[in-house]
């Protein structure tokens, strides 16, 4: 994987109101300072639900690496990159970082030794390449997967579906010079993707829908309020794809109700519904967005899941 944004979807209302929908590609130590914008809605791929093996093999065959490793010094912001020997060294150190983290990995899964001293990178390729999701399955030691794969984020690349209105505070800061690299390096990418976007003219009631294809709409039967619930469901898995590599509705709906019956609802605030004139007029806010009513306001306790459960403090 490398940095890449792209636009899934651009929408404008007939009041000229736009919401946009991204999908963002950049190194998993910046995910905080991302998530940091709360008009934004976000969803990525969990550490806690990609299998182990996919994880191990995917920061041994395209780890991140920092482009450059700047000079200590105090404050928030490095100095002067390394260059040479130094930035040389600094590389072989960062990646002998990551072959350590496999080897976490794998001895968490498969036991304490399973890994014989520090192998080297071939090894460890080949170690890992020999195995599959049954040994992962009968593995003696089985520690789950939400705490192995945290050892591999460092080295790890991480997607993001993100959707506002409002962007400009967003861009304002992260692709300031002061920005960590990283992260002002995704920032622009996102910029430049919106700056070539055309958005879609959507009328008062109409839907903007992230991972919907208006033929998947066409003849299907189906009212908007169903396709939303779709939309937010590859939002949370952030592809149209299952995490197996399928295409499946009956998985989308599925999810869709887990999600909604567990209170996990950050998923529905993707889709939105443009607003009516009148409806903009009396409150032109709903949720995260400015013009749009957010999905997810459409939920019953979306506010507050413990009325759900009955949760008391």
């Amino acid at each position: 994987m490398a940095f890449a944004a792209k636009v899934l979807t651009d929408s404008v209302s007939e009041l000229g109101d736009r919401l946009v929908t991204f999908e963002v590609t950049f190194p998993r130590i910046v995910l905080s300072e991302f998530n940091t914008h709360c008009m934004l809605a976000r969803n990525s791929a969990s550490s806690r639900a990609i299998p182990v093996l996919k994880r191990i093999r995917a920061v041994l065959e395209e780890p991140f690496v920092p482009e450059e490793f700047g000079t200590n010094m105090p404050g928030m912001q490095a100095s002067v990159p390394l260059t040479g020997e130094l930035d040389a060294e600094a590389r072989e150190v960062w990646l002998a970082g990551r072959d350590r983290a496999v080897v976490t990995a794998l001895e968490l899964t498969f036991g304490k030794g399973f890994v014989a001293g520090q192998p080297t990178f071939a090894q460890l390729t080949e170690i890992v390449g020999k195995l599959g999701a049954d040994d992962v399955k009968a593995a003696k030691l089985g520690v789950h997967k939400q705490i192995v794969n945290r050892v591999l984020e460092p080295y790890m690349w991480h997607t993001v579906v993100t959707t506002a209105t409002d962007w400009s505070n967003f861009f304002a800061l992260r692709t300031h010079e002061a920005a960590q690299p990283e992260i002002r390096r995704a920032a622009n990418l996102m910029l430049d993707a919106l700056r070539a976007s055309t958005p879609k003219p959507v009328p008062a009631g109409g839907w903007h829908l992230p991972f919907v294809d208006p033929e998947e709409q066409a003849n299907s039967g189906k009212d908007e309020l169903y396709w939303a619930g779709i939309s937010a469901a590859r939002c949370a898995r952030v592809s149209y794809l299952t995490h197996d590599g399928r295409r499946s509705l009956e998985a989308d709906e599925q999810l869709h109700d887990r999600l909604r019956n567990a209170g996990h609802l950050s998923p529905f605030e993707h889709p939105g519904r443009a607003m009516t004139a009148a409806e903009k007029a009396a409150n032109p806010r709903s949720g995260k967005f400015y013009g749009w009513h957010q999905f997810r306001k459409d939920l019953p306790h979306e506010s507050n899941y413990g009325e759900v459960i009955n949760f008391h403090i």
